[in-house]
């Protein structure tokens, strides 16, 4: 049975949107697969600094961030995060891959900053 093109162009139509939809679909479950990762990672590694140091666990948030601001932003913590981070570069372009698919941006810089990746004021 021969289709007419009409028939023809309305098939490719209806796959193209099926696959548009799948495509929506798993971007969809690619991002909330992201989102656990992070939730875990982020569970963990409090877990873990928690358990270093259980003094901060009392501390307001926003004491708990002037701790870090005063204690990770400082020289010496900066050398030895850049020191890791270095070490690791070998690696970085299959996780950066995935850190450049979400529109993060490396933060790793020779100067003090803020948890939020930006430039501290009045350095």
């Amino acid at each position: 049975m021969a289709k007419t093109k009409a028939e023809k162009i309305t098939s490719i139509e209806e796959e193209i949107r099926q696959l548009e939809n799948r495509r929506r679909q798993l971007v969809q479950e690619q991002k909330a697969q992201e989102r656990k990762d992070r939730t875990k990672r982020l569970c963990r590694r409090m877990g873990l600094f928690e358990s270093l140091v259980p003094d901060s666990i009392p501390l307001t948030d926003e004491q708990f961030k002037t701790f870090l601001e005063k204690t990770v932003m400082t020289d010496p913590a900066r050398r030895i995060l850049d020191g890791m981070t270095a070490r690791n570069a070998p690696t970085a372009p299959a996780q950066g891959a995935e850190t450049a698919a979400q529109g993060n941006t490396a933060r790793r810089q020779n100067r003090p900053y803020s948890p939020r990746g930006r430039r501290r004021r009045g350095h």
